[in-house]
Parts: C-alpha cells; structure tokens; sequence
C-alpha cells in the first residue's frame, strides 16, 4: 500500500484546494480533528443587538448538523418547517446552500420523509415507521465539497453528489429525475426548479446497501483521491431489540465520480451494533502505513487498509480492532439497552488520528445504554489503548486536539480539557445543559454550544478562563464551523455568521 500511503501524503502537503480557509468538511481533511486555522474571531457577540453579527438566515424547526463553507458557499440541512419553494410542502429533509456574502439561499436539495422500506418485513406494516426517519429531523448529515461537487447523506439514507452550482447551469447527468427523488411516496410526480438541487449520481445504502436505518441518516463523507468513504447507517428496527439487516456493512467506499460501490467491511458488526452505525471514518499516517479508522456501532474501533480501486468489488482488509468497553456484556447486547447501569457501549463521535494516536468518544448510548463514557487514546500503530479518561456522563462529541491538549464535551454539561500525553485532567468547565456538539478550536478560543442554547467561548490551553457566555435562547446541537474569519453557528431555526467588528441591523431585536 506504499503508493495509497505516498498518494495521501502528496495531498496532505498540497491542501485541500485553492481556497484554503475554507471548511469543506465537517472536522480537519483526513483526520477528522475540531481544529481550525482561522485568525481573529470574535471572542464574545451579541446576538440580540447584532454586536459582530454578520448576518443570520431563518432555517427550519430542527437542526442537527453543522455548517459547511466552500466555494463562496454555505451549507447547512435542517427541516421544511418554514418552505423555502412553496411546492415543497409538509415535513422533508432540506440542505441549503447559502451565499457566503449574506446568507441569501441559492438553492436547496429538498428530500421526502422515509417512511416505508421495500423489504418483506416492513410491507406487512399498515402505518409509517418512523424510527426509518425520525419526524422533524430534518437532513442531519454535513456534506463534504470539493471543486464543483458536494457529497452528502440524506435522511432517507442515500448518498447523492450534487453540482454546487445547483440547477444554474443546468441539469447536468447522468442523473436526471430530481422530480422523482423529490416526490413523496404515492404522490403526483413533481417537477424541479431553478431553486432545486442538481443530483449528479445517487446511491441508495437501504436498496443497494442492504441496510437498514434507524432514526435519521447520518454520516459526514471521507474523501480520499477517487474514493468516498462513508458509514452504512444500519442499526436497529423500532423495537430497539433487533437488527434486521445483520449482515449489512458498516463502512461502505463508493467511486466519488460515478457513485459505483467498489468495497465494504466484513466485520460482522451488525448483530453487535448497539443502535445504529453514526460514526464517520478517517485517515492517516501511522509507523509508515496508511490506514482508515473507524469506530464502529458496537463499540470498537477499527483500522483497516485503504483501498485501491480496481475495478473489482472488494472487502476492506483490517489491520486491527480494538474493543473500548471489554467488560460490556457480548450475549444479546439489545437486551441491555434499557438499562441505565449495564449495558453495551457504542461509538457515535467521529475518531480523530493526530500524531500517530487516534481519540475517540464511547460508552452508553445517550438514550438507551449506561450512564458511562469514556475518551480513549490508542495507539495507532499496535491497536492498543495508551489511556482511558473517564468522561461524567454519555457523548457523542467528537473530540478536538491542539497544542498537547484534548478538548472534549458531553452530556454530564461538562467540557473536559485533557492531557493528550498522560489522559490526566487538567481542567473542567460545567455548563447548564448536556452537549450533543462536538467542541471546535480556532485563534486559541474553545468554542461550544449546549442543547438549552447557551453558547461557550474559552480560552484554549492550561489555565481555564471563560472568555464569554451567549445566550441563543434554543437548543444548539451542531458544531461550530469557523471559515474566512468567520465563525458560523447553527442553532434550532437560525443560522448565525459571526465576525468581528460586523453589526448586523436586520437582527431580530
């Protein structure tokens, strides 16, 4: 693998493209890490005066993702609660591509409800499941951009690549029925607009995966030369007791050109799979080898070895696995998600590989398994756990590493600083709601917002010091992005551009 290991380590060195201070995806290009470049961002706003408020967009009712900049544009998938087009009525999945300037919408990939699966099981069924796509949920998944093209998970479980530049330039193939996709189940086939997404190719993980979801779509693409690398999203059915795909994948490679599917793990993670497969791969350089990690629904992370397309379907070849929670019961593992002091762990955050170590977030379930949760330092080359740091409560946080330190939030309302050496504490700061966020390092501030709205800069490095505290008065679940100077946040219904010395009079008072 010498050649997929020098290939990476050439586009390392020539970044990821020209514009490069850009946040084309969710975390740093290839290892994932919630760390930013960006220089001069506001270390307190106000949202209600528009003190350093550069402009802030209406979303819809729910949003979970994170924003996404490139190109002059900015992402960010929410609901329809508030329709952009009037001929998309009614709950859907939405990402929205925004002007960088001033927010003005460009266009919008508009996705129906998921609410029947054309498997034997689910035909028997008289109404909707909607554990397949969670109501409201909205388009969770960050998409990834590069060049011209954005790649992205839809709540329906398809991972589609669109043309940035939307129907602007025309529809452009070789796929060509947007009207289809965009058509709710059993009803008139619509019609796209100017205002409508342009889908370049689309693959279906439920139909040509095999998967099959729970909850909502999620996943944030890896992109490597050619290939996209993404998580399958299978996990339980509504009774939370079953996985009725057991020997779907987990980690599924596409051709980023063409969508064709070109290689899957084997790994049997299925029927170990604790609710579903929500955490997103990286990659890296470790002891001269190039290899992908991912941390798995059943609570173990994986190394496995890139892939070169040859034009021959493929299984993934791993390296190594590591089980994070080795004293968590094995037998039955579904049994257990009830239970709020013993059950299986699961990995919902993403791994980050800096240095030749990988950190990654597991533990209980938020809402099924135990109450415990863990930051884990391994050793990217043998597998093998360096420390364990005992978090206060269940995460799904995605952890950030600058400057020797490990910066990491859960929902115990704690944001932990720890030593990426030793894995000892060196600080905590307790906020008044948990965090589904994951935290975001830039221009030596830590930045994070909590699901009761209040919004946390502080000062990055050894000694705490709490820079400001913002009240957005509504649920932030998203990370925040920082891109060209400007730091975005997204909370429930609003998006928000923020920038130093910027006052936005258009601000609702």
């Amino acid at each position: 693998m010498k050649c997929v290991a020098f290939s990476l380590a050439a586009v390392l060195a020539a970044g990821w493209a020209a514009h490069a201070a850009d946040q084309p995806q969710w975390g740093q290009r290839f290892t994932r890490n919630m760390v930013s470049d960006e220089k001069g961002l506001p270390a307190s706003f106000d949202p209600a005066s528009g003190k350093n408020i550069k402009w802030s967009v209406e979303l819809g009712s729910e949003t979970y993702g994170s924003p996404i900049v490139a190109n002059g544009r900015v992402f960010i998938g929410t609901n329809n609660r508030t329709p952009r087009d009037p001929k998309h009525q009614g709950d859907r999945g939405v990402l929205m591509c925004l002007d960088e300037k001033d927010g003005r919408l460009l266009w919008q990939l508009v996705v129906p409800k998921l609410g029947y699966l054309k498997v034997p099981e689910a035909e028997v069924r008289s109404s909707p499941d909607v554990y397949l796509d969670w109501p409201g949920a909205g388009l969770c998944s960050p998409p990834t951009v590069e060049g011209d093209r954005v790649y992205v998970v839809t709540n329906r479980n398809e991972i589609v690549c669109l043309d940035i530049h939307g129907m602007a330039n025309g529809n452009d193939g070789p796929f060509k029925d947007e009207g289809a996709m965009m058509t709710p189940d059993n009803a008139a086939r619509m019609e796209p607009g100017l205002l409508d997404a342009d889908v370049i190719w689309r693959f279906d993980l439920v139909e040509e995966g095999g998967i099959y979801p729970h909850d909502s779509g999620f996943g944030s693409i890896l992109l490597v030369g050619d290939l996209l690398y993404v998580n399958s999203g299978n996990g339980v059915d509504n009774t939370h007791r079953r996985i009725r795909r057991p020997d779907a994948p987990s980690l599924v490679v596409l051709d980023k050109k063409t969508g064709r599917f070109v290689a899957r793990d084997r790994e049997n993670m299925g029927p170990r799979t604790v609710h579903c497969t929500w955490s997103s791969p990286a990659i890296g350089d470790a002891g001269g080898r190039t290899m992908v990690i991912f941390g798995g629904g059943d609570g173990a992370v994986y190394a496995f070895e890139p892939v070169e397309d040859t034009g021959e379907f493929q299984t993934l070849r791993r390296i190594w696995r590591l089980d994070c929670d080795p004293d968590a019961p094995t037998d039955d593992v579904h049994n257990y998600m009830g239970n709020r002091k013993v059950s299986a762990s699961n990995i919902k955050s993403m791994p980050v590989l800096v240095d030749g170590l990988v950190y990654v977030t597991v533990g209980g379930d938020i809402w099924w398994g135990k109450r415990k949760a863990w930051l884990k330092c391994i050793d990217a080359v043998s597998g093998r756990e360096v420390w364990s740091y005992e978090l206060s409560d269940r995460c799904c946080s995605t952890p950030s590493i600058a400057d020797g330190l490990v910066y990491v939030a859960d929902s115990g309302r704690t944001v932990h600083c720890v030593d990426a050496r030793t894995g000892r504490a060196v600080w905590t700061h307790q906020t008044r709601a948990e965090m589904w966020a994951s935290t975001m390092v830039a221009d030596g501030k830590v930045f994070i917002g909590t699901r009761k709205g209040d919004f946390h800069i502080l000062a990055a490095g050894r000694e705490k010091k709490v820079l400001a505290e913002v009240e957005f008065g509504e649920q932030i679940a998203g990370t925040a992005t920082a891109a060209n100077g400007v730091l975005y946040v997204a909370a429930m219904t609003r998006l928000w551009a923020i920038q130093e010395g910027a006052a936005d009079a258009n601000v609702k008072k």
